[in-house]
């Protein structure tokens, strides 16, 4: 798309950068909703699209909370996820020694998702919120959705239209080895007909599993076998609500970084290990411990590792109010850490003063991940390479993996 003929009398002025919440900003400061890099601002508030300025694929675009990003380019998109990592890194005076181009998924590749049902009229409306709304935005096609969620999308509906009165439901959705996970929060189920119509649902769209939550946690109603998610090349059950990278295409470049900087370690920590998504990644090069404060997802790492018979361990301790000490941290030639959006104050201020040499931090979150860098960065270490991630494709939530090495001894690591 390319720029409409403005005459030389008309104010315009070009849009320069994408602010974090999907702003487009002029030099001077102004914002504008819906613009991309290279377009123009009228005196008006009107905007000329310019050559980054794509057309959204989706008829949901830009009211769907889902995306925020449709209107850009794949240059301006992964400009955007680079200079989201770039800046909070330069925020607290930190210069990468590598920066690497931006990963982006691609279309269509979100495994997990939670979408919003409610009653309304002669069906229910299901899919994600507008933006900052309580409304649900009825979804009939989606970008970002692997297409087998999708293809859930509206045996959902129908079935939730077939009750009656009001209701609000979240549905979360999850693919696994065996199929969907689906989960519903907020379903009752009154009566034997409604029950059964529900197992019938489960087994005509071969769901993995089938859960309800009423407000005293998810009670599985349908589970022909144990539901597994395979990671490293290793079946790990998966509870209920586990956490699993948004996409497989993301968990695989975030898994890439961890073995290209970690590949010649004897032994590695890894800490907020989860189900151990970068634990077998690993253990086929070294001996891991995998540390993780939910006790589920712990129990599920140490179960496959037994049954895998790869050299996993695993330790359950709470990483926010208990960290691994110094001492305990010295034992290991790489430290890797993939912690909540909070970061990992506490964590990483043991790290600093241990004698690890490299650490790999893991972030969903660059605002957090580069007050936690510059700890390191004091207690000696250099960011020698940073990879900005965007699996969450045309939104504005950023990724990213970097590799941290101690000053006096990274020319013989790298």
């Amino acid at each position: 798309m390319g720029f409409a003929v403005v005459s030389a009398s008309t104010e315009a002025v070009p849009i320069v950068r994408v602010a974090a919440r999907g702003d487009g900003v002029t030099a001077d400061g102004r914002h504008a909703g819906g613009a991309a890099p290279g377009d123009l601002l009228m005196a008006d508030g009107a905007i000329v699209a310019g050559p980054h300025h794509a057309s959204p694929p989706c008829r949901h675009f830009p009211q769907c909370g889902g995306c925020q990003l449709q209107h850009l380019d794949d240059k301006a998109l992964r400009d955007f996820v680079t200079d989201r990592v770039r800046n909070a890194a330069e925020g607290q005076g930190l210069t990468p020694a590598t920066l690497a181009p931006a990963h982006l998924s691609p279309p269509r590749s979100r495994r997990r998702a939670t979408l919003h049902a409610a009653s309304g009229g002669r069906r229910a409306t299901i899919g994600f919120r507008e933006s900052g709304s309580h409304r649900i935005v009825d979804m009939h096609e989606c970008h970002i959705l692997d297409e087998a969620l999708f293809a859930l999308v509206d045996p959902v509906r129908q079935l939730l239209s077939r009750r009656k009165g009001k209701f609000a439901v979240d549905v979360e959705m999850s693919l696994t080895d065996h199929g969907i996970d689906c989960g519903f929060t907020g379903l009752s189920l009154e009566g034997l007909a409604q029950t059964e119509e529900l197992l019938d649902f489960a087994r005509e769209h071969r769901l993995a599993r089938l859960t309800i939550d009423n407000g005293y946690g998810p009670e599985p109603q349908w589970e022909p076998e144990p539901v597994t998610v395979m990671l490293g090349g290793v079946a790990v059950p998966f509870p209920v609500g586990s956490f699993l990278q948004a996409t497989r295409d993301g968990e695989a470049a975030l898994v890439q970084a961890a073995r290209d900087w970690l590949g010649d370690c004897d032994t590695v920590v890894d800490l907020f290990a989860g189900l151990g998504t970068f634990s077998f990644a690993l253990a086929d090069r070294c001996k891991v411990l995998a540390v993780e404060a939910a006790r589920e997802a712990h129990l599920a790492c140490k179960s496959a590792a037994g049954r895998s018979g790869r050299p996993v361990f695993t330790m359950h301790r709470d990483l926010f109010r208990n960290p691994l000490m110094a001492e305990e941290l010295n034992r290991f030639s790489g430290v890797l850490l993939d912690p909540p959006r909070a970061g990992a104050r506490e964590q990483i201020a043991r790290i600093a003063e241990s004698e690890a040499e490299r650490v790999i931090y893991i972030s969903c979150n660059p605002a957090s991940w580069a007050r936690d860098a510059r700890v390191l960065v004091e207690a000696g270490f250099t960011l020698q390479e940073l990879r900005p991630i965007g699996q969450f494709r045309w939104s504005t939530h950023v990724e990213l993996a970097s590799l941290f090495l101690r000053q006096d001894r990274s020319a013989s690591k790298v």
